[in-house]
Parts: C-alpha cells; structure tokens; sequence
C-alpha cells in the first residue's frame, strides 16, 4: 500500500503522462491510486482516528449539495468524479504513513525529489524558453510545468511546501547527504525565485518568521520579518510591485468582494462548486474566500475545521512534554529506556515542526491564490493526520481531538474569520479607493 501510493504522489507531481508520448492515453494516474485503494481495503491498518478522516467525506457532500442547490445534478456527478480521487488518495495515503515514523520520512524525500526535479525542468526552461516536457516559459517568463502545475503560483507553492522538508532532510543526513539536500534546498529556492510569483515569495518569508518565532522568540521574528521584507522589496522580482494599486492586486481584492457578495446571496450552500468564474470574471485569488462562495456556510466550516485540525495536531505534538521513567530512582537498567523514549519524543517533534512549518508555507501562498480542492494540499495534509495518529499510537499519553467534545467551535471560528474577511476587503478596497 505504502510503495503504490507513493507511486501515485510521484505520477501526481512529476506528471510523465502529461508528456510522454508513449504514456498518452494510458490511464497510469488512475490505476495507481485504485490499486493502493484496494491494498487499503485489505489493511488491518485502517484507522478513523482523527476527525478530518470524518470531515472529508462530508466536504465531498458539500460540494454535491452546492451544486443541486444551485439547481444542476450533472455539476454534483462532476464534482464527486473530480473529488474522489483527493478523499480515497487521502485516506491511503494517512493510514500508510500512520504505521511508521520512517515512512513520513520516505514520504519527505520523494516530495522533495520530485520538486527538485520540477525545479531543474525550470531552469532548463528558463536557459532554453522550453523545458524538456514541451512547456515553454509564461508570457511573463516565469517557469511553469505541465498539468497541474501549469500556472508559476501553483509551482511556486509546491516548492514552498517541501522547502521545510527538504531542510529537514539536510539537517539529519551524514555529510555526503547533507551536501545533496543543502543543494536541494538552495535549487528549491531558485526554484521559487524563477517561479517569481508574489505568493510564494511571502510564503517564504513566513516559514521562516515561524521557525523563528518557535525558536528565539516572537521579538526576533518581528524584527526577521522586517528585515526580510526590506530585502525583498530591494530584488529585481514581482515583489516590488505589492501594492493595493497595482491593477493584479486590486484585481484580486475585487474578486475577493465579488466572492463574499455571493456568500451573501447563497449563504448555506454557496454558488455551487466550480462556479466562482460564472459570476466573475476572475478566480476568487483566494482559497478561503473561494471555498465560501462555491460551497456557502456549509462547506466553509467544514472546509476550516478539517485545515484548522491540521494545524492544532502538529502544535498539540510541539507542545506536549512526554513523561519520561525518573531515571534516577530506576536501576541502570532502565536508564537507556528513558533515553530512548526522549530520543524518539524529539524526532517525532521534529517532524511535527517540519509539517507545521510545510502547511504555514502553503496556506501563506493559498491565501493568494485558488486551491482549495488541488489534490498536493490534501496528500500533504494526509501526512499531517498519519503523522499525528501514528504519534499517538507510539505515545499514547498524547490527548488526540473529537468532533463530539470539540467540534462545535469551527461553527463560531467559521463566522468570525467570515467577519475578518469582510473587514480586510473592506479596508483594501477604501485604500484602493
């Protein structure tokens, strides 16, 4: 099960059927992910220990109940053909990483070895005008690949996601390997430069404000942050152009207020997924604001408390204090016990911070664009929840969260960060103004 489905993340980013002639019509993408949904049939493995593996079901229900809301059934078949890759890859792929630490590892290195090769593909783009798959540069010339990762943005968030992985990676490695994953890290970060989107630049910054913050302080973060930004501003890139003027930033803002004017007239149910484009002529540009309009109040709590879970998981990891055996009032022989259990407390920590920090970058980048349903979001999320489940079952003792006891707050959060957003386009758009 663990060997196919990561069989399946490799075909999802690197994507050799999208331009290989001798894959094109060959249905490679589906197989792998049927054949690892059969082997998760059979798995005594197969856990429901985490309330996202409860969310997402009934988001995919959503997103069917967004569209015979808005009056068309064949847009419900659509979606359930669309989304049900996500919920079965998310559900294999969760209890194949569950079972040991190690495979979160694996996990970590072909996310960042496939993105190291999109990267390379993207500076032989941008020596070249054309990659080795065919795809040429942007009208802007900005690297961009095949599929789905068609659009600079959505490249640039995928490296930014693995960026922590890889420096994970780099820091565990003996020399020879921490050579091959510093410079994975630094071809990441090219990557991203060439990429040049806006989005992913902030994104960076933000990963690195959070480690930061969790290692000396929000003091030095702030002063981090202000000083990366400065120097941001100062390279040849799209960064400079961040203002509320620029046409592409008030484009977005408009489509943000577009998008929360449809909230306002399909509040429970929302446009219909898949839909935004039919009422405006832009995407939402953001993945909240996106996920709000196509799927209404429903949808958006739902959607919130299964990102929302992810995040507390890794801080719940981060901030519990494992007990250890008072190795003192022990006889020797059970000191190396306590040892052991500290030693494999703080790897778990360890990967816990890197998963943080993965989804910081990311949802930093999907602010600004819309990818609410991009299947990378959910397989990396997939880790975050087999990572905690399996962290539970390593270390029982570590309190784990219930839509019975805790759920209902997603429904307040949902209406205030609704609330939040109204407010934030209500500010852009007087400066703008």
């Amino acid at each position: 099960m663990f060997i196919l489905i990561l069989i399946y993340l490799i075909l999802t980013i690197v994507r050799p059927q999208d331009y290989m002639q001798a894959l094109a019509g060959i249905p490679i993408l589906p197989a792998a992910l049927v054949l690892a949904f059969v082997a998760w049939l059979s798995s005594p493995k197969k856990t429901m220990a985490a309330p996202q593996l409860y969310l997402l079901p009934v988001f995919l229900l959503a997103l069917l109940m967004s569209e015979v809301a808005n009056g068309w059934l064949g847009g419900a078949i659509e979606q359930l053909r669309q989304f049900s890759p996500v919920v079965i890859s998310f559900f294999v792929l969760v209890t194949a990483v569950s079972v040991r630490r190690e495979r979160v590892v694996n996990t970590f290195v072909v996310f960042v070895l496939c993105s190291m090769l999109l990267a390379l593909h993207g500076i032989d783009q941008f020596n070249h005008g054309v990659g080795w798959t065919g795809m040429g540069l942007s009208e802007d010339r900005r690297i961009q690949y095949v599929g789905i990762f068609n659009d600079p943005n959505d490249l640039g968030l995928l490296f930014v996601a693995v960026l922590p992985m890889a420096c994970y990676l780099c820091a565990r490695a003996g020399f020879l390997g921490r050579l091959f994953w510093l410079a994975g890290v630094a071809l990441l970060l090219y990557g991203i430069y060439l990429t040049n989107s806006r989005g992913a630049f902030l994104a960076v910054m933000v990963i690195a404000g959070v480690y930061v913050w969790h290692k000396r302080g929000l003091f030095s973060a702030l002063v981090l942050g202000t000083v990366g930004m400065m120097g941001l501003m100062m390279l040849p890139t799209r960064a400079q152009d961040i203002d509320v003027d620029d046409p592409s930033a008030f484009g977005r803002v408009d489509a943000w207020y577009e998008g929360l004017h449809m909230f306002r007239t399909h509040p429970l149910f929302g446009v219909g997924a898949g839909n935004f484009t039919d009422y405006n002529y832009l995407t939402a540009h953001n993945s909240f604001v996106l996920v709000l309009a196509e799927t209404g109040l429903f949808g958006y709590t739902l959607w919130l408390a299964f990102v929302g879970y992810s995040f507390l998981m890794m801080l719940r990891i981060l901030r519990h204090s494992v007990s250890l055996p008072a190795s003192q009032d022990e006889p020797d022989s059970e000191q190396p016990d306590a040892k052991t259990r500290k030693v494999e407390w703080e790897r778990e920590r360890g990967l816990a911070l890197t998963l943080l920090l993965s989804l910081c970058g990311m949802f930093a980048a999907a602010f600004f664009l819309s990818r609410s349903y991009m299947i990378v979001l959910y397989l990396l999320l997939a880790v975050v929840v087999g990572h905690f489940v399996g962290v539970r079952r390593r270390f029982p003792e570590v309190a784990g969260f219930s839509l019975i006891s805790d759920g209902w707050i997603w429904g307040p959060l949902a209406l205030g960060s609704i609330a939040l957003l109204f407010i934030v386009v209500a500010v852009l758009m007087r400066l703008a103004a």
